[in-house]
């Protein structure tokens, strides 16, 4: 991890740089995947199953006996676990419940929202390098309580054809309706533009490689919304001399571990924290099983020396985080000062991991510094606000003129006309 110390805020906006990709090749293939599906359907899904996969499959969807021996094949203590993130999940999310309420804005004017649920929603899991069984309970069970009618998921089965049984048992906890064997764009392409076996989709929600999360930005453009812009997973931690080294240590490895394109960064107040969690990361990561690819991600890290805690929450906020741990002795005053990031973690004990599988906050957060900008995934990720509004007599004459008024002066005299004739009728009416 390069180590930066005191640098000037001119240079901030290059120190929170992300990596950059090419995208050109990429878009290009996936673009030539996504307009086979959308022509072929379930036989370019099942094509690119065998091409991408290295799998020949007869069926896309996973049968109710898979189901069953999935039930099998998970341990109690698994079972346990998930059950146990889904309750929290459920409790959490369940709290965010819309109320809508009836506002009369002028005598006889009457508004209201209503949230409807989006009724069938695609949910996309990762299965290659880590089966993202967690992201499974984070998706569903939101859609479940919003009142999603249909809930598909796709996720790539191994080269025997099977699904990882974890995926299969969280999904039935959580309420999935229907789940196919497919990955990585083909998944993408069969829940945007509907396939002989999957159904189309209306939003499609879920992380994902490159590919994937190129696929979703392109297929957004024209045919079905999406949860957010994301890129590779990222934390900042900001730090002090309070501070646990082998803490602060492993929540940076817990993120570096996801991908080699992961990015890590630790702000701290404390020159001496810099060496020490230096040292203890390398520790830790010489027992990691998947320490090449955490240490691909700390190539692309960084480690920033700043002058005090109100420096390191404006770079914090400068850098939007997916993932921001505060970890300092005033992490509640920090908190409080939080502009831009996607889920917060308080305090020595509150690691990034907690919130990733089983406190209950959802997981599905924005990346890439789409934090500016976005939220995480939530209830109302699920959920359309429809508005309605009643007028009577009273509020016709109560907004009738302005209207009119308005309507005349940007030109478009057919709005003014269908309130003027309300106005004329009512005084008509009137004794």
């Amino acid at each position: 991890m390069r180590i930066e110390k005191y640098p000037e805020e001119s240079r901030w906006n290059e120190l929170v740089r992300r990596p950059q990709m090419d995208m050109s090749k990429l878009t290009e293939t996936v673009n030539a995947v996504l307009d086979d599906v959308r022509e072929h359907g379930d036989e370019a899904v099942l094509r690119y199953e065998e091409k991408f996969d290295h799998v020949r499959l007869t069926s896309l969807r996973v049968s109710e006996e898979e189901m069953a021996e999935a039930e099998q094949l998970v341990s109690d203590e698994l079972k346990k676990s998930l059950q146990l993130a889904h309750d929290n999940i459920h409790r959490f999310h369940s709290a965010q419940t819309f109320e809508g309420k009836k506002i009369e804005t002028m005598s006889g004017v009457t508004c209201w929202q209503k949230s409807v649920a989006i009724e069938r929603v695609g949910l996309y899991i990762p299965g290659g390098t880590a089966p993202l069984f967690s992201t499974v309970l984070m998706l569903a069970t939101p859609a479940k309580i919003a009142g999603c009618k249909d809930i598909v998921l796709c996720t790539p089965p191994n080269r025997e054809g099977k699904v990882h049984p974890a995926i299969l048992v969280a999904a039935r906890i959580a309420g999935v309706s229907q789940v196919f064997k497919a990955g990585g764009v083909q998944a993408i392409g069969a829940m945007a533009y509907g396939t002989e076996s999957v159904p189309k989709s209306y939003k499609i929600f879920g992380p994902g490689n490159q590919y994937v999360m190129a696929a979703k930005q392109q297929v957004s453009l024209h045919d079905v919304a999406i949860d957010m812009p994301a890129g590779p997973s990222e934390v900042c931690v900001i730090a002090d001399e309070s501070s646990n080294v082998e803490f602060v240590a492993a929540d940076l490895l817990s993120q570096a571990e996801h991908g080699p394109d992961s990015q890590v960064l630790l702000i701290t107040t404390c020159e001496s924290m810099l060496q020490a969690v230096a040292v203890e990361v390398e520790r830790q990561l010489s027992a990691l099983p998947r320490r090449d690819i955490a240490r691909q991600a700390l190539d692309n890290s960084l480690m920033v020396l700043v002058a005090d805690s109100e420096e390191a929450i404006r770079l914090s906020n400068a850098y939007a985080p997916e993932h921001l741990i505060i970890c300092t002795k005033d992490h509640a005053l920090l908190a409080e000062k939080v502009v831009n990031a996607g889920s917060v973690f308080l305090g020595n004990y509150a690691c990034e991991s907690a919130g990733d599988y089983a406190s209950g906050t959802n997981h599905t957060l924005p990346t890439h510094g789409y934090a500016l900008a976005y939220s995480g995934v939530n209830l109302d990720s699920y959920c359309r606000k429809v508005t309605f509004q009643h007028l009577n007599a009273e509020g016709v004459l109560s907004i009738g003129r302005a209207v009119e008024v308005m309507a005349e002066n940007e030109q478009l005299l057919a709005h003014k006309q269908a309130m003027s004739v309300r106005i004329n009728y009512v005084k008509q009416e009137k004794p």
